[in-house]
């Protein structure tokens, strides 16, 4: 039993950051379509976090920047093995990202159903609590990666001595 679980505990921890690198790179990619730039101004026009960025940027332009913003953490998460310090970059700003569109079930309408809280709608309730999760994978990622970072400097002290 101890084979299966030191066997399955590396993969799952590399899955995991995979599937959070892969579902930024692969979300932030989906940005620069038309119809993706106004379902994010459906969600950030509502917030007062964001609903300002409409006064200086177009809708198409500030989904393009969020794009590219999500790309880079997801590149930067990806790149655990080889930069440990890109990583927790990337996981910082996913963790930015993820707290960020958490707080759009605070300020976006129709989030919750005619019941109120805790009964989320579909959509848009539904679609953002997925994020409490994805915010939790980034902050475990950050904490990885920052270990990671630790553990390699330790070892190139060791080395340099």
């Amino acid at each position: 039993m101890s084979s299966l679980r030191s066997a399955i505990a590396p993969f799952g921890r590399h899955f995991v950051r995979c599937a959070l690198a892969l579902i930024l790179i692969w979300v932030g990619g989906l940005k620069f379509a038309a119809y993706e730039a106004e379902a994010v101004q459906a969600l950030t026009s509502e917030s007062p976090l964001l609903s300002w960025v409409y006064d200086i940027v177009s809708v198409p332009a500030f989904a393009r920047i969020l794009g590219v913003v999500e790309i880079l953490a997801g590149i930067g998460i990806a790149l655990r093995p080889i930069v440990p310090l890109l990583s927790a970059l990337g996981s910082a700003f996913a963790v930015l990202l993820f707290a960020t569109t958490l707080t759009f079930l605070l300020t976006t309408p129709g989030v919750y159903t005619s019941g109120g809280f805790p009964q989320l709608s579909p959509m848009p309730g539904q679609f953002l609590a997925k994020d409490l999760m994805l915010l939790a994978v980034a902050i475990w990622s950050l904490g990885d990666s920052l270990s990671d970072m630790r553990s390699a400097r330790g070892a190139h002290e060791e080395v340099s001595q």
